[in-house]
């Protein structure tokens, strides 16, 4: 959940480092083979997209009531 944190703080600073994306959507996602336990929800509520390993793909974990959060 710590990385979570650690990357929304950073997503919050993006446009500062790259002021020439200001005009743009900037959206997040997490993604993992085995998160821990309550991390993907924590990362959901944050409005990032929460990706997970299915088979030899990766999976969007979102719902459809899902709103992602623009940075």
């Amino acid at each position: 959940m710590e990385d979570v944190k650690e990357f929304v703080e950073k997503l919050g600073r993006f446009r500062e480092f790259f002021p020439q994306y200001e005009q743009h959507q900037l959206y997040g996602a997490v993604a993992s083979i085995g998160m821990d336990p309550g991390a993907d929800r924590y990362a959901y509520r944050q409005g990032l997209f929460v990706l997970a390993q299915s088979g030899e793909t990766m999976a969007i974990l979102n719902n459809s009531q899902f709103q992602p959060r623009n940075w």
